[in-house]
């Protein structure tokens, strides 16, 4: 099982385009890290970049030196930290609740939609997720009441690396959120004693010596550092809508339910038993845990700032409750539960024809029916999945109901992240870059007017001047404005005086700069992009 889920947890890395801005902007920070040679400032286009810790960036970095520069090496952090939860899940669920809990849970994490999703994406929220893990199992495991003295200890400093180890990875949430979680649960349970258990002072050391050599480094290197990082990135992003992500406050709860699939409703069987169980005395694991994925789940829903990869950090604890709730659940009634599993996946087998209805003119029609297929077997295989994991429940064989749902969910899951590779050519600049790299030469200047698209740097392997534009780039820009041209008039004036010269612009750009009679030949474009050159002296008139 281990081997094959390896192989479908791997299997799309390198098939897949970058595409939107995540997955260009956490591989190209990365890139030009390591062409570079400093490993202390973080850099987007070459322009400073303070809104993230360096972990995966270095992690990606390291992995372009060793193994080259490839869609999979750019994923490659994000995908195994997320396997390495479920290992971690699988070990921790064996400790806690017994070998069958821990296997339930390792299947139950790898097969859930959302985490699976989003460890196949280039994105901070994979790591960040692990190492909240590994901290939540520190803190399971040190405050077990079979624990000794020394195992306590241990696994205390776990939990201080592990939050260290995620502050580095995504910022303060990776110390909040587990310090939070254990007052909240000290002050239910009305039990300070914990306070002697938590060995802070050990911890806290371990924690420091681990997070702050490099807040140390990059504020003496870049003494803007702390104000932008402590309070834009943090206070201001948590209650203010700067970075225009509100939603409204139960806009994660149909990302659980899609997302915790296709474990549904086993989910909520596993609250409610978890909740009809409280123990008295010594600490009380199950509750833990569900102190641990409430108090996450509100804390991002209170926010002005959402994503749904933000409630990421919850599924590890629900999955150890699903385990653990598995190895007593009836195999029938575990049979009943993913009857509506198997009635969403044929309803999506019927909508999958509709989803055509979603073209526009960013993404034309062409590409919504290139994806159909891959949506077909996504649904099917969660049809037939579910349908074979009932039979086996139907019998009285919850292990192989289980696995077989596990499997399922996971190749399904894989399946409508492969197919958002259909969809590429709108969201990927890789497919114009191969008809742009005939033009490309050394130094040419390179400039991206009126906009930026994240994946180009990657693909080009240098970096653009930015025109007219800074969006998230702008407080590196307001250190280096040397670094970008303001306004359309001056890339205008640039523009003419270069023998050669390279742009990207999106449509309507071009067609105000041709109105404007600036000369430029057109090398490639798309519905989102126009990729020009300048002509030959000669054509320019003078």
């Amino acid at each position: 099982m281990l081997l094959f889920a390896i192989v479908i947890w791997c299997s799309n890395l390198e098939y897949r385009k970058l595409a939107l801005s995540d997955e260009g902007r956490y591989s190209e920070i990365p890139r030009y890290m390591a062409q570079s040679g400093d490993w202390v400032t973080p850099r987007l286009n070459g322009i400073k970049y303070f809104e993230k810790p360096p972990l995966q960036y270095w992690a990606t970095a390291a992995a372009y030196e060793v193994f080259g520069e490839h869609h999979w090496t750019a994923r490659l952090w994000p995908a195994l930290t997320g396997f390495l939860g479920v290992l971690l899940m699988f070990y921790a669920g064996s400790r806690l609740y017994g070998a069958s809990a821990g296997l339930y849970a390792a299947l139950v994490l790898a097969s859930s939609f959302l985490y699976t999703a989003i460890a196949h994406i280039n994105t901070l929220d994979m790591g960040l997720t692990f190492f909240l893990e590994l901290a939540l199992v520190g803190v399971l495991l040190a405050l077990d009441p079979r624990a000794d003295t020394r195992t306590n200890r241990r696994w205390m400093h776990v939990a201080a690396a592990g939050c260290a180890l995620a502050v580095l990875s995504k910022g303060l949430i990776g110390i909040v959120l587990p310090g939070a979680a254990i007052v909240i649960y000290m002050l239910a349970k009305r039990d300070f004693t914990l306070w002697r258990k938590l060995h802070l002072v050990s911890g806290g050391l371990l924690f420091l010596l681990i997070s702050a050599p490099w807040f140390v480094a990059v504020s003496i290197a870049n003494p803007e550092f702390p104000q932008f990082f402590f309070i834009h990135e943090h206070f201001a992003r948590y209650t203010t809508t700067i970075h225009h992500r509100y939603q409204p406050w139960y806009y994660f709860i149909p990302i659980l339910l899609i997302g915790i699939l296709p474990w549904l409703v086993t989910l909520f069987d596993a609250l409610i038993n978890a909740l009809r169980q409280s123990r008295t005395t010594g600490f009380d694991r199950t509750q833990f845990l569900l102190l641990w994925a409430g108090f996450i789940f509100v804390f991002f829903s209170l926010s002005d700032s959402m994503l749904p990869s933000y409630i990421l950090p919850i599924f590890p604890a629900l999955a150890l409750l699903i385990g653990a709730r598995l190895t007593t659940l009836n195999a029938r009634t575990f049979a009943w539960q993913l009857a509506p599993v198997t009635i969403l996946a044929l309803g999506g087998l019927i909508a999958v024809p509709q989803t055509v209805k979603l073209a526009s003119t960013a993404i034309p029609v062409e590409l919504y029916q290139n994806q159909t297929s891959w949506l077909y077997a996504a649904a099917g295989t969660l049809l037939i999945g579910s349908a074979v994991a009932m039979f086996y429940g139907w019998r009285g064989h919850i292990r192989h109901a289980v696995v077989v749902c596990a499997f399922t969910g996971l190749a399904a899951a894989q399946l409508l992240v492969t197919s958002e590779n259909s969809l590429s050519p709108a969201h990927s600049t890789y497919h114009l870059v191969q008809k742009l790299r005939p033009y490309l030469k050394p130094g040419v200047p390179f400039y991206s007017v009126g906009g930026y698209e994240q994946t180009l740097p990657f693909y080009i392997k240098r970096t653009v001047t930015l025109v007219a534009y800074q969006d998230e780039m702008a407080f590196g820009l307001q250190q280096e404005p040397q670094l970008w041209v303001p306004d359309v008039a001056g890339f205008e004036r640039l523009w003419r005086n270069h023998d050669y010269a390279l742009a990207v612009m999106g449509p309507e750009m071009f067609e105000q700069l041709q109105q404007a009679q600036l000369p430029m030949q057109v090398i490639a474009r798309d519905t989102e992009r126009v990729f020009v050159h300048t002509p030959p002296r000669a054509n320019q008139g003078g």
